[in-house]
């Protein structure tokens, strides 16, 4: 370090420092984040002490830009994979036997369940002959029959379709024979509206018969049954006739068909009636229709449940609709 003499220049003599050798700055490293401060005033306030407040404000707001688009980033693959539950439902994708002509199918095996439900051992040929429309080229011509004895049907009718693909299915007929009911599975074979029965009928057992649960009206509003009772006899006698004039005054501002004097009316025989509000009810009602016979004869009664809802207007009970019941019992 030189340092000049002071003599003769008084307060202006000028205190010179040279820096170190090899120009390099001994301080520590600039932080890129920071602004040097200043070493003297300016307008009287120091500079450097606002500018470092304003650059911790600069930091936070970047790192909560990279957060963001760290979350969104991450996120944005798991809406997609979930969008289909989300956000717009798809159009569910058909069955495998969406496409097989059921109804054509089921045609075929009744005609088919027709013939090979009907054999005589005494006109075998006619029935293998018949039997040729239906099962492949070359099969037995019996189909599975050992041609003894004899089987005759009643009744063939469908009682459901239970399609594999476009191309197969299997058919279940129920069918009547000698006062015995059982179910045949007939499977279809089908392309291109051309069928065939594509192997041997399987006997299946007829469906069970269902035990109804025991959920019968409890709670029953006797008096309206006692009002009902007498009130529904017109109605059910209009009803049997099919007299519009008639049914029009029993009717909640709806139209009626009646049974056009296919049976006459007998009696209301009983009405359940359960208790709820004062101006519409749903009830059920049992009716005696006596039913015509041979030659204009009698043919006896026919007992018979109707559901009916009925709306109350000023005093009188009027029915808005009619048709049968799923209750287990009216009683």
């Amino acid at each position: 370090m030189a340092r000049r003499s002071a003599v003769g220049h008084g307060r202006e003599a000028a205190l010179v420092e040279e820096a170190p050798a090899g120009g390099l700055s001994l301080g520590s490293p600039a932080d890129p984040w920071e602004v040097p401060e200043q070493r003297g005033r300016r307008g009287g306030k120091w500079g450097g002490s606002g500018g470092r407040w304003w650059i911790w404000v600069g930091r936070a707001i970047l790192w909560a830009l990279i957060l963001v688009i760290l979350v969104n980033g991450i996120r944005a693959p798991f809406e997609r994979f979930t969008s289909n539950d989300s956000g717009t439902a798809q159009t569910p994708k058909p069955s495998k036997g969406a496409d097989f002509p059921s109804s054509s199918a089921s045609a075929f095996a009744i005609q088919f369940a027709t013939v090979y439900l009907n054999y005589d051992q005494r006109t075998a040929q006619a029935r293998q002959t018949q039997l040729q429309s239906f099962i492949p080229d070359g099969a037995d011509g019996n189909f599975g029959w050992n041609g003894v004895g004899a089987l005759q049907v009643q009744s063939v009718q469908v009682a459901g379709v239970d399609a594999r693909d476009a191309n197969n299915a299997v058919v279940t007929v129920l069918a009547r024979a000698t006062d015995r009911w059982f179910r045949l599975s007939v499977p279809i074979y089908t392309k291109n509206g051309a069928m065939v029965v594509s192997s041997q009928p399987a006997l299946l057992p007829p469906p069970t018969k269902a035990t109804l649960p025991q959920s019968g009206v409890t709670d029953r509003d006797q008096a309206l049954e006692s009002e009902l009772q007498g009130a529904l006899g017109p109605f059910f006698q209009a009803y049997a006739q099919n007299n519009q004039s008639s049914l029009s005054r029993f009717a909640d501002g709806v139209t009626i068909t009646g049974l056009a004097n296919s049976v006459t009316f007998a009696q209301v025989k009983e009405v359940v009636a359960p208790k709820g509000p004062a101006g519409e009810r749903t009830i059920t009602a049992t009716v005696a229709w006596q039913v015509p016979g041979a030659a204009g004869g009698n043919g006896g009664e026919l007992d018979q449940t109707y559901e009916l809802v009925m709306v109350k207007k000023d005093a009188n009970w009027f029915v808005r609709d009619i048709h049968g019941t799923t209750r287990p019992g009216p009683s």
